[in-house]
């Protein structure tokens, strides 16, 4: 082979150069000038190229994206689907599930539909009137799970996260990381981000116990005498709750609070209160008249 004409064709030309390059001819570049015009590409080959460029450089292959599963919530008769989230502006907007009831977003809210009749209210406020079987609607929020017992109620969520509960019909459970507040009809309830659900109180309590019950839910334990002095015999409800939430000497000035409003059934012993005996807490709770401890102990099993 002849070197130097395969570098610069200088010298005699060489036999096996020639023969590859007459073989090779039909490939060899040629410069298009400035009349040369690409063939028009098709819209839809444009659109295919785009797609598979966007695909490679994600390290993917897309053949379809599937939609997420409708829930029962329908805004304006179109299906939400799980995940959707909602938000208002100016404009309140109404969800409705047949089989399960209507929750009125107010303007200024965030909402987003969880799997099956959950929902998650992120910021605003909601107001739910819902007919489905007890514990079966539940909605999340920043602090607190609020399952439903049957009920109609507001809830509210400020930015930061905490929340407060109002019921006007039946019960809603608040839950947190093991801590419960139940909250029947004419009653309301805080929580707090980080803390989960407060004490609750009737709408109607003395300014004096909603003061003293709001200072407690935020830290403050030396509110626990004044609780006690403004408490009425209805307001045995917030004395139980009180009660699941302090220990020793302040359990039982609770407990005998509590043996002063509300006359106390066989099995709810000061002695077993102040040691937290759960079955002694349980006979003052029965004590209330508000549903018995069997038909509560049922609540959590449906919704986890």
């Amino acid at each position: 082979m002849n070197e130097k004409w395969l570098w610069d064709r200088s010298g005699p030309p060489d036999p096996e150069i020639e023969h590859l390059e007459r073989t090779l001819a039909a490939l060899r570049y040629r410069h298009r000038g400035a009349g040369f015009r690409p063939a028009p590409r098709r819209p839809w080959q444009a659109l295919a190229a785009a797609a598979a460029i966007a695909a490679v450089a994600a390290g993917l292959t897309v053949w379809s994206v599937p939609r997420a599963p409708e829930t029962p919530w329908q805004v304006a008769g179109t299906h939400i689907h799980q995940g959707q989230l909602l938000r208002t502006g100016s404009t309140p907007l109404t969800l409705e599930a047949e089989a399960v009831g209507r929750v009125d977003l107010a303007p200024d809210s965030e909402l987003r539909a969880a799997a099956g009749k959950r929902l998650s209210l992120a910021r605003g406020e909601l107001h739910a009137f819902i007919w489905a079987r007890p514990r079966e609607f539940v909605v999340d929020t920043p602090s607190a799970r609020a399952v439903d017992l049957g009920c109609e109620y507001t809830l509210q969520v400020d930015p930061a996260g905490n929340g407060l509960l109002k019921v006007s019909a039946g019960w809603v459970a608040f839950a947190s990381h093991g801590r419960e507040s139940f909250i029947p009809a004419g009653a309301q309830c805080r929580t707090r981000k980080h803390a989960g659900p407060g004490i609750p109180y009737y709408d109607d309590a003395p300014d004096a116990l909603r003061t003293a019950v709001e200072a407690f839910n935020g830290g403050d334990r030396g509110a626990v005498p004044a609780i006690l002095s403004a408490a009425r015999e209805r307001d045995g409800l917030t004395l139980w709750h009180l009660l699941t939430c302090v220990e020793g000497q302040e359990r039982g000035a609770v407990y005998d609070r509590l043996a002063e409003l509300v006359p106390m059934l066989p099995g709810a012993s000061r002695e077993g209160a102040v040691r937290g005996d759960a079955d002694a807490i349980d006979r003052c709770w029965d004590a209330l008249g508000l549903e018995n401890t069997a038909w509560w102990r049922g609540w959590e099993r449906s919704w986890r």
